[in-house]
């Protein structure tokens, strides 16, 4: 491969002014669009020796066959401009947004003659008004139920609007009183759009102005003894309570903020935005992004807010997001403008924002669990995957059975490894194993001595396998008095192995298939840091397409395992220590597990004085000094 690309523009050709750069591939389709505030110094990066790019943007500047750009006057028009081409031409580069489902929206039909509340889920109505999103349908008609109790605006459709100011009789929902509109014949347009202004700022969160004014206005009433006004009054207030109640108070009441959760890992992310007026979360939406080359967090936010406030109408005047972008600056500029206000962003750090933020967070985490659990879980998906794991490792058949392998140690010590096993994409968790590694040099040397032990049982099925007691495999079972037994889960041999790490690890697995004499198994590693696949022999990863599925199996399978290896370590770590403190004589379980837990670790008890052993729950001191004692032996 060459390391200098041939469309590279001259060092002088490049300004150095702010601008946006787009890169085509040979047929003219944009692949990727990005900004920058210097223009040369940001595309330098790009056409640096392709040896030291990051593996997915050297994809993309390989796929490419030219670069463009265009110069403008400052950094917040770079912003628009960016948004803009990324909106037009949608490059397969650059992050895709996937909304988990079309959320059901609040909307005040603005530019009609008598605006009405409706529930939509079109985000493109004239002169609309929006609130939300709302999680469900329910919620948006049991808030519009109780707010049109307080503020009886329009709910009726245009065509019954029509007929009832063209015969002036009532609307049907005028009749029964659902219906506060012109068409009702109880107000007049000018009253009505009165009262849908007030509807309009009560849910943009002017709740406290509602409240004192109209608990004002019901005293008043009540000490004039004009008691149905009062009842009116206290109605209302009643409805806008229950409206309130709805939501907890989460920020001071007069704030007004969006807050953005974000949990992201290599290939995808996921975007909680808790949408907060006068103090109370009005809705929340849940986005998908799936990373096409690598993104900071910083960048990955910036991006997130100009997809969320594009083309809004609601932008707040605070954005709490986990990691300013570099161009914050720039991003308040842009969002003030449209806000025709200061717009501030920050970072949540403490109090009831640090609270809300951790919250958002937790939801965006699982919402990436789900996602990526739902992509390898469908039938459909799991066979496009095996498909293309197939055609991007060369394989004769799809790789119905994996087994992925992950090395676990602590320092040096404790080594052990895992091994899961996935049929047909999916996990086969009753053929787990763990092995433990008494003495190794490298990790390197710890897969090619578990590779062997494992690829050993594939030559001697007529062998009975040994169950390592932490997991929970089984290959007996009692048949009458006589037991049966089934062909050891070892014996099976896979279509291909998969080892966490990158070119040394495969080799090694790759050694230990040539020793073993089973070179028909396939084999190759995902290295954790760039998501890049390593097959033997092979100076250069593949590359799958970030929104691959069979990317999203291998980083599944490798997550898994890992996840399995720590936790069978810690299990070890944890027997043994009780087993060495079982040895001292009037230590039992309870007692074990009482220091362990008042201590928090083993080299904190290891350190402990015999004194400070003595402070916890029934250990005295004869007791206390033993275990000191033997703890310091051992």
């Amino acid at each position: 491969m060459a390391d200098v690309l041939p469309y590279k523009p001259r060092t002088g050709e490049i300004p150095t002014d702010p601008g946006v750069y787009r890169f085509r591939d040979a047929s003219g389709r944009v692949l990727y669009v990005g900004k920058a505030k210097n223009l040369r110094q940001r595309l330098s990066n790009y056409f640096a020796p392709l040896r030291t790019l990051h593996e997915r943007t050297r994809r993309m500047v390989t796929t490419a066959a030219s670069v463009e750009w265009t110069v403008v006057p400052t950094d917040v028009d770079s912003l628009q401009l960016e948004y803009m081409w990324i909106k037009e031409f949608d490059p397969p580069f650059n992050v895709r947004y996937k909304d988990d489902k079309s959320y059901p929206f609040m909307a005040v039909t603005l530019a009609d003659e008598a605006p009405r509340v409706i529930v939509t889920r079109n985000r493109k109505i004239p002169g609309a008004r929006y609130f939300g999103p709302f999680p469900k349908v329910w919620a948006v008609h049991e808030t519009i139920d109780l707010m049109i109790k307080a503020f009886p605006i329009r709910t009726c459709s245009d065509s019954s609007y029509k007929r009832a100011m063209q015969t002036g009789r009532p609307c049907f929902p005028g009749q029964i009183g659902k219906c506060g509109g012109p068409c009702s014949m109880t107000v007049s347009i000018e009253e009505h759009r009165a009262m849908v202004d007030d509807f309009v700022a009560f849910m943009a969160g002017g709740d406290e102005r509602f409240t004192r004014e109209l608990t004002k206005r019901m005293l008043a009433a009540s000490a004039a003894m004009d008691y149905e006004a009062a009842a009116k009054y206290r109605d209302k207030l009643s409805a806008i309570e229950a409206v309130l109640g709805k939501s907890a108070l989460v920020l001071p009441s007069d704030e007004d903020a969006d807050l953005f959760g974000i949990a992201e890992d290599e290939l995808a992310a996921a975007v909680q935005h808790f949408v907060i007026r006068g103090g109370r979360v009005r809705g929340v939406r849940a986005l998908t992004i799936e990373k096409e080359i690598d993104i900071s967090s910083g960048d990955l936010v910036e991006q997130v807010l100009q997809q969320a406030y594009g083309e809004a109408q609601d932008v707040p005047r605070r954005i709490l997001v986990p990691t300013l972008p570099d161009d914050a600056a720039e991003l308040e500029v842009w969002l003030r403008e449209r806000r025709g206000k200061k717009v501030e962003i920050a970072v949540a750090q403490r109090g009831q924002r640090a609270d809300l933020m951790r919250t958002a967070t937790l939801n965006a985490q699982q919402a990436l669990i789900r996602y990526k659990t739902r992509r390898t879980s469908d039938y459909v998906a799991r066979t496009q995957a095996l498909t293309d794991l197939q055609e991007a490792l060369g394989m004769s058949e799809a790789p119905l059975r994996i087994e992925c392998f992950d090395i676990s140690h602590l320092g040096g010590t404790n080594v052990v490894a895992s091994m899961v096993v996935f049929e047909d994409g999916l996990p086969r968790k009753d053929q787990y194993r763990s092995f433990n590694i008494a003495e190794t040099t490298d990790d390197t040397d710890s897969m090619y001595q578990v590779l062997r032990r494992r690829l050993a049982y594939l030559d001697r099925p007529e062998e009975p396998e040994v169950i390592d007691p932490t997991t929970d495999g089984v290959v007996a079972e009692d048949v009458g008095e006589v037991t049966a037994r089934r062909k050891p889960r070892f014996a099976y041999p896979p279509q291909l192995l998969l080892v966490d790490g990158g070119q040394p690890q495969v080799e090694a697995a790759a050694r230990a298939l040539r020793d073993a004499g089973h070179t028909e198994i396939a084999v190759c590693g995902i290295a954790k840091r760039l998501e890049e696949v390593w097959l033997p022999g092979d100076d250069f990863p593949v590359i799958l397409p970030r929104t691959s599925e069979a990317l999203y199996l291998l980083q599944r399978l490798r997550d898994e395992a890992h996840r399995f290896a720590i936790t069978h370590q810690r299990k070890r770590r944890r027997n043994d220590i009780s087993s060495v403190l079982a040895e001292v004589p009037g230590l039992g379980a309870s007692r074990i597990k009482v220091l362990l837990k008042h201590f928090g670790s083993v080299t904190a008890l290891r350190a402990a004085e015999p004194g400070q052993i003595e402070e916890v729950q029934g250990i005295g001191p004869v007791l206390a000094q033993n275990i000191h004692s033997h703890l310091s032996t051992r």
